[in-house]
């Protein structure tokens, strides 16, 4: 049994939006057969419920033929800018390199011989791996710490810890190595009061009492006078310099005793620094 169709075209549409095709038909490849099916007079006559008999092609209605390529529309700059660089990177990468002419300039000077050897003894000097690296610089800390307590013994102003360098420590030091005062004798007094206030015998504690109240007082006015005398000497020795700190550097190695000061002294008592 065969069933009637009609090819329709350019057949004029009705005001209603039709549902879209739902088979294929026997005509063309590429088109769509609709209102196919037996009539209300049989099989070989009458239209289908849904209008004309016909074939539609399949690219009419509602899908489009060819879609519109926005192309780089909605793609910022830097993103082509990126494409392109990469593409330029591989490409550049995929080139050979030329070797270069045995005469051809190098770009650069050729180093002398004594700098050529400076540097491969630095590259042959350089540690294999991390704990060699920790290894040489303990080593290195070290000796760092041994040149700097022969410079406290010796005064080699080279290897001096940098609270002791510079010519303003030096003459602190010298400042306070000429001149008597009591406070180098503070810590012998200290632990001399603090035995004899252990007898508890009467009144022996008030004297204990009072005498450690009499170093305290001779301490703070040693102290002062020092500090002016040093400011005094700093104005007239270092005019326009910067002598931030040392005023607490002189009363630290005041209160030292003579035979314990690091640097060792330079001067005898009495001598001008």
């Amino acid at each position: 049994m065969r069933s009637s169709c009609r090819t329709i075209r350019g057949a004029p549409s009705s005001g209603r939006r039709r549902r879209p095709p739902t088979g294929w038909g026997p005509g063309r490849p590429g088109e769509l057969l609709v209102g196919v099916g037996p009539g209300p007079h049989g099989p070989r006559g009458g239209a289908s419920r849904g209008g004309h008999p016909g074939i539609i092609p399949q690219n009419a209605g509602v899908h489009p033929r060819d879609p519109v390529p926005l192309g780089p529309v909605f793609r910022s700059r830097s993103k082509e800018e990126q494409s392109a660089k990469a593409a330029d990177a591989k490409v550049t990468a995929d080139q050979p390199q030329q070797p270069r002419h045995p005469e051809a300039p190098k770009g650069r000077p050729t180093p002398k011989r004594s700098e050529a050897a400076a540097q491969r003894r630095s590259l042959a000097s350089t540690p294999a791996n991390r704990k060699e690296a920790t290894k040489r610089q303990r080593e290195a800390r070290r000796a760092d710490m041994a040149r700097q307590r022969e410079a406290l013994a010796n005064g080699d102003e080279r290897f001096l810890p940098v609270r002791d360098k510079g010519p303003v420590r030096r003459y602190v030091r010298d400042f306070v190595d000429s001149r008597f005062t009591v406070m180098e004798f503070f810590l012998p007094l200290a632990v001399a009061i603090l035995v004899l206030s252990m007898f508890n015998r009467g009144t022996f504690q008030q004297y204990v009492l009072l005498a450690w109240m009499v170093v305290i007082l001779v301490i703070v006015v040693n102290s002062v006078i020092l500090a002016v005398g040093l400011r005094k000497g700093l104005k007239e020795r270092f005019a326009g310099e910067n002598t931030r700190g040392a005023v607490p550097y002189a009363l630290m190695r005041s209160l030292q005793m003579r035979r314990l000061r690091l640097p060792k002294p330079k001067v005898a008592r009495g001598e001008k620094p």
